[in-house]
């Protein structure tokens, strides 16, 4: 709103012998009018003998009043070049000139000056709501180290290429997405996902832009260049959010550019009507002055200030408190969206649970040890890159059990392995392998929940391993927390076995759980939700496999979307953490912003019409007025602003 005012900020290092100059810059041209005011209004109490000439007076008044007025008489005159001419610059414009020209020096000047403080609080605000996202993500180095005929060599991130290698030191932050080099290493990532924790990455895993080195140097082989990192990607995002306006913030703008010109004419009627009517009614005495200064009251108060700036205040600052809890929402509409959810949709598999298999029992069959079929089984799958090989491999790890060499090793994608391991032939994998192997096993096997991994050596059933996927820590607080939020109807959706399916739903108490379900089975139980026209449905995917629903839905929350292009194209809000239990809080956040939003419109509105009708009738000055705009304004920014603070 406010471009008298514009705070700039310094370098570090200039502050402190920059500080008297910068705040005489930020405060002088206020406090200067302020004491002139305060001065003034004395010398007219106490009735001193120079200040009695009319000239002295107005002199002293205009001295106040053009520290304050003159930033804003400039900007009503580049709107007016514009064709703007109702904005709040021009009301003040008129309505402190009109009290000069009646003589009401004093509230002249308190209303340019009380305007300009609650227009330089506003501006601190915005950019307070403003540096709190930047700083959030906009986080990059300037400089990279790259590794370059085996010395490093620092240079600007954008001129790194895909495929060299950049150091990074304990402390430093990484300028770009790759993967890391070496062991195993501790990483800082709470600008990306709010977590405080550190996280370890493991050899070859990808570390992301943003992340901070925690406790030593690593070599990352770069595999994004600048622009398409992560850490780019969601600053873009949240850059964008900031267009994309809530249905009430529209509804604000539109308000306002009615509101103002109607507001005008009514200050003009308020002035001409009872002129008019005494020329009618010979008994109606019309006084001028009385009836100009009440449509100058009715011009300040008119001033929509508190609504422009407060409304789209709140929604920033709800997108500013959701991303330091690593929640993006992708404009404020989704921020309102999100507040009217009443039916909450999970995928399983990486959603709720961690998309990662665990070994969660082994049995041996009679003639081999549990030591024994784990090492036979681990041998065969050590060189695996499928994901169950893997949950194999670690679980024998786990259990200091040495794996043997292995040779001829033939994958079957689907059914499982067979290699040699010394002497022995090793099958490893499911059922229907053993069966194409002609080895006999329990039949009871193929009725049992889960997925199972059957071993055979030299054509004998050695035993299986049962492994499951794992929920996630918070999965069971996730369905709680949307409980609480009087989200009754809580269903989950997955490809696995319906078995699978309600034995997880049953551990998280969620009533409606669908199983053997494809991406397009999915898209249809979401549609057929969508026939009752009384759900809101938000649908919580990984944002890969699920995106046809994310985009079905009224709101699409992706899990987990750093690393994936998927979740950052098509879901509406994007849960940086990984917790399913941030669902809850995302909707806290946008019913807490739509609460603010509507408190700050009823505030204003609700002053204003009070005001204003006082104003008519002459029972309220224009240090009233001054308080319904510049006051109710700072009160409804300040309201705003609590969204900052907010803290899951």
């Amino acid at each position: 709103m406010s471009c008298h005012c514009c705070p700039h900020h310094e370098h570090a290092a200039s502050d402190c012998q920059h500080r008297p100059h910068s705040f005489w810059n930020e405060y002088g041209s206020m406090l200067l009018s302020g004491l002139l005011l305060v001065l003034g209004v004395s010398f007219d109490a106490a009735d001193a003998p120079f200040f009695r000439l009319r000239e002295v007076a107005l002199a002293w008044f205009l001295a106040a009043y053009l520290p304050v007025a003159i930033p804003v008489l400039k900007e009503a005159w580049e709107e007016l070049r514009k064709g703007k001419c109702f904005n709040e610059f021009t009301l003040m414009f008129i309505a402190t000139i009109g009290a000069f020209a009646i003589g009401e020096y004093p509230e002249g000047v308190a209303v340019m000056l009380f305007y300009s403080v609650g227009e330089h609080f506003q501006e601190k605000a915005v950019n307070k709501a403003r540096a709190n996202i930047s700083d959030l993500v906009d986080v990059h180095p300037e400089k990279a180290t790259v590794i370059r005929d085996g010395k490093p060599v620092q240079t600007a991130p954008e001129m790194v290429q895909v495929g060299e290698i950049i150091e990074v030191k304990a402390g430093e932050r990484v300028p770009l997405d790759g993967t890391l080099c070496h062991d195993t290493a501790d990483f800082n990532t709470s600008a990306l996902t709010g977590e405080s924790l550190p996280r370890s990455i493991a050899p070859d895993a990808e570390v992301l832009a943003g992340m901070i080195s925690s406790n030593r140097t690593v070599h990352i082989k770069v595999n994004r260049p600048f622009n398409d990192s992560a850490l780019s990607r969601i600053l873009r995002m949240v850059e964008e959010a900031s267009e994309r306006k809530a249905p009430t913030e529209l509804f604000i703008r539109k308000f306002a550019r009615i509101y103002t010109p109607a507001v005008t004419c009514m200050a003009v009627l308020i002035l001409l009507l009872p002129y008019l009517w005494s020329g009618v009614d010979g008994t109606f005495s019309y006084v001028f002055s009385d009836w100009f200064y009440r449509a100058l009251v009715f011009l300040v108060v008119s001033c929509p200030c508190a609504l422009v700036v407060s409304i789209p205040l709140s929604y920033f600052s709800g997108i500013g408190a959701a991303s330091r809890l690593g929640i993006l929402f992708k404009g404020g509409n989704y921020l309102d969206a999100i507040t009217s959810v009443n039916t909450v949709v999970f995928d399983k598999t990486g959603t709720l649970t961690q998309g990662s298999f665990e070994v969660q029992d082994c049995q041996p069959e009679e003639g081999f040890t549990r030591e024994e079929l784990v090492r036979l089984m681990a041998s065969a799958e050590q060189y695996s890159t499928h994901p169950i090989a893997k949950a194999i491999v670690d679980y024998a790890r786990r259990s200091d059990i040495n794996f043997s060499p292995v040779r001829e090793v033939k994958e079957d994608a689907g059914y499982g392995l067979t290699c040699s391991l010394a002497s022995q032939n090793l099958v490893v994998g499911n059922a229907k392998l053993l069966s194409r192997q002609h080895i006999a096993y329990p039949q009871e096997l193929d009725a049992m929940d889960g997925t199972l991994v059957l071993c055979a050596a030299d054509g004998r059933y050695a035993g299986y391993l049962s492994l499951s996927d794992v929920l996630k820590a918070d999965a069971p607080e996730a369905i709680r927390a949307l409980k609480k939020l009087n989200i009754k109807n809580i269903e989950m959706l997955s490809g696995d076995k319906q078995s699978i399916v309600t034995t997880f739903a049953h551990k998280l108490g969620i009533v409606q759980a669908y199983g053997d379900l494809l991406p397009d089975g999915k898209v249809k139980h979401i549609e057929g939700l969508r026939k009752n026209a009384d759900n809101r449905i938000a649908f919580v995917g990984d944002g890969i496999n699920d995106s046809p629903v994310l985009a079905l839905s009224d709101v699409g929350i992706a899990m987990g979307g750093l690393g994936s292009d998927a979740a950052i194209e098509t879901a509406d809000v994007v849960i940086q953490t990984d917790q399913p239990s941030k669902a809850a809080t995302a909707i806290r956040i946008g019913r807490k912003t739509r609460s603010i939003v509507w408190q700050n419109i009823v505030l204003a509105l609700g002053v204003k019409v009070v005001v204003l009708l006082l104003g008519v009738v002459g029972m309220a000055t224009l240090w009233e007025a001054v308080f319904a705009d510049v006051g109710v304004a700072l009160l409804a920014i300040l309201n705003a602003i609590r969204l900052q603070k907010h803290s899951d």
